[in-house]
Parts: structure tokens; sequence; C-alpha cells
């Protein structure tokens, strides 16, 4: 095996740009032989995402149906009883999810609902799965509050390069994001942190974006690679879609990049088939969303990752610091089981 090369933060866009223009079976053969260097290559890490407070954002994102701006035909909810919360996340878990994850279509949370958020933290920690919340901006005395109820993972993209931002929103800036993952490593939670491709942006700003991820002073513990999921009414309902092979190659320099972090295959799995999910894993994708639901867009159902895990031979990945593991150990078995050749027909 190669040497471990120690982790950057001083990527040049020249370094980026290079490593994409590589062919593309090197490109893949190097992520692969990164990834091995620090993940088990078999293994894929599953959460499972839940909408606890749906439409009526004051931000104007483009690409987003939740955001009030747009008229999507999106019905606006309330924030969700706690109970309601844990009694999915319970779900979740027997479904086979180590991380639960918990999206509010808020600019930002307001202190009168961080009880309530502090209280689905506690409740799903106690479950032994992982937490994770996007919320929008944070101040530093919400992320220490969510820290101390407990909260593993804050998600907050950065969603695209600096130079394209302005095209995509308007609302917010990049330093007020970039501030938002410091007050979050500041308390101590992990950053769960990527972008979205295919929105129109060049090649320069796909490298730039991974560029700006890989340079902060911390890489992020996830990186999210989504596709962008066209929905009617939104901006960017027809934008034109992007080449497969360009969001594999995303994925490959993002694993060669940020060599520890989980690089999550995100939103936009509903439009790849099983061989374009398959050399997304070769190439260092190792998480995914679990459920037929991404907050409001559709997301592969889990049975059909079950069947495409053991066409593969992945297995969830396991947690070892959790009070229950049953539930990743029987998902494991299950997938094993339905390992027969009456699955290996062809993919569509």
């Amino acid at each position: 095996m190669s040497a471990v090369l120690p982790l950057r933060h001083n990527w040049t866009l020249a370094e980026v740009n290079a490593l994409f223009a590589l062919p593309f079976n090197d490109l893949v053969f190097q992520a692969q032989t990164v990834h091995r260097q620090f993940f088990k290559p078999n293994e894929v890490q599953i959460s499972t995402l839940l909408s606890i407070k749906t439409g009526a954002c004051a931000e104007d994102c483009k690409y987003c149906p939740q955001s009030g701006h747009y008229n999507t035909g999106l019905e606006r909810e309330r924030l969700l009883e706690v109970e309601k919360v844990l009694t999915q996340a319970k779900a979740a878990k027997d479904k086979g999810a180590s991380r639960f994850c918990m999206g509010a279509a808020w600019s930002n949370p307001k202190q009168r609902d961080m009880p309530f958020l502090m209280e689905m933290v506690k409740g799903v920690k106690e479950m032994g799965l992982e937490t994770c919340m996007t919320l929008g901006k944070l101040d530093a005395g919400q992320a220490q509050e969510l820290k101390q109820a407990g909260l593993d993972y804050y998600n907050h993209n950065l969603d695209t390069s600096p130079e394209f931002y302005g095209e995509i929103i308007t609302t917010r800036t990049y330093q007020d994001r970039l501030d938002t993952l410091q007050h979050v490593r500041d308390a101590g939670m992990k950053v769960c942190c990527g972008g979205i491709v295919g929105m129109g942006e060049s090649a320069n700003d796909r490298s730039a974006l991974l560029m700006q991820l890989a340079n902060l002073p911390e890489h992020p513990q996830s990186v999210p690679i989504n596709m962008l999921v066209k929905v009617q009414g939104t901006p960017m309902e027809n934008v034109e879609d992007l080449d497969g092979f360009e969001f594999i190659r995303t994925i490959a320099v993002a694993r060669i990049m940020m060599p520890q972090s989980h690089v999550r295959l995100s939103a936009g799995r509903t439009r790849m088939n099983e061989q374009m999910q398959a050399l997304c894993f070769l190439s260092g994708a190792n998480s995914i969303f679990y459920g037929d639901k991404l907050l409001t867009t559709e997301n592969p159902e889990a049975d059909a990752d079950m069947l495409l895990f053991a066409k593969l031979g992945i297995n969830p990945e396991q947690r070892h610091d959790v009070s229950d593991e049953a539930h990743e150990a029987a998902l494991a078995d299950a997938i094993k089981e339905q390992n027969t050749p009456s699955l290996f027909h062809s993919a569509v």
C-alpha cells in the first residue's frame, strides 16, 4: 500500500482542475486507492433525513422548493412535535439507519424553538443514533446549545463556488455560511458540508467548490455531493442536465482531496441507474440517505437500496460507539440473505 499522504488545506484551482482532467480510469483508480487507505471499501454509512419544518423559507435559493419566493405547490407545515420526530427516528433505526438528520426550512432558528430542537436531539441520541440537524444560519450561542443537547453533526452546505454563489442565492452571503461553519466547529460539533452540482455552473465552479471545502480549517466530516433535483416552479426547473461522468468525477475528486471525510452520494439518486451509483461508490462515495424522501424531493426506496447493496456486496457501515447496534447487524444479515442469483438481473 502506498504511503498515506498528509491532509491538505492549501489546494489551488489549477491543482483541482488537473485532477478533473485526468483520464476517467486513472481518476477513479486514484480515488479508490485513497479511499481504501481510510475506509473499509465495501461499507457505506446510512443516514435518514426528516423534514421537521417544511416550506415558507425566507431564503431565495433558486434550487429549493421550500423557498417562500417560489410557487411550487409545496404545503407549508409548522415545526413537528417532538414525539412525532422520535417516532420517525425509531422507524429509521429499525430500517438500518445509523444517523438521523433533521432539517427545518428556516433562515435561522428562533430562540423559542431551541428547547424543542434540543429535546429532539436528546431523544434521538437516547436511541443510539447519531444526530444531525440543518436549521439554517446559527449564532455562536445556538451552536453551543445544540452541542450541549448532544448534537453530533450540523449540516450547512456552501452550495457552489464563491464566484457562482450570487447567481443562486441573494438573501445570504457566502461569508454567512462560513461563519456558521466556524460556530459549529468552535462548539465542538462535526461539520456536514458540501454542495450541489448541475445548477448551470461551470467546470471551474465545481473545482472551486471542492477547493473551498478542502481548504476549510478542518475538512468537513461529511461531504454531501448533490445532483440538482429540478422542481417545477423554481427558477432552475429547466436547467440543462449535468453529464453523469462529470458527476462521478466530482465524487472522485472530493474523495482525493478530503480522504478522511464521508463523501455522501446525496440528492438526485432517483435519476441515477444502478451502474452510475456503483461507479460513484467505486470513486469513493461511502454514505447515502436511506428512505423514500429527502426533505421534499424523491429518493430511492429503502428496499431498492438494499437490493443494490446486495448486488455490489456492500454492507452498512457499523458504529461502535452506540448502545444498540442490533439494527445494523440485522440489516447486514438481511442484505446477505438476499444476495442470491435471482437478484442479478440486468439493471435499468
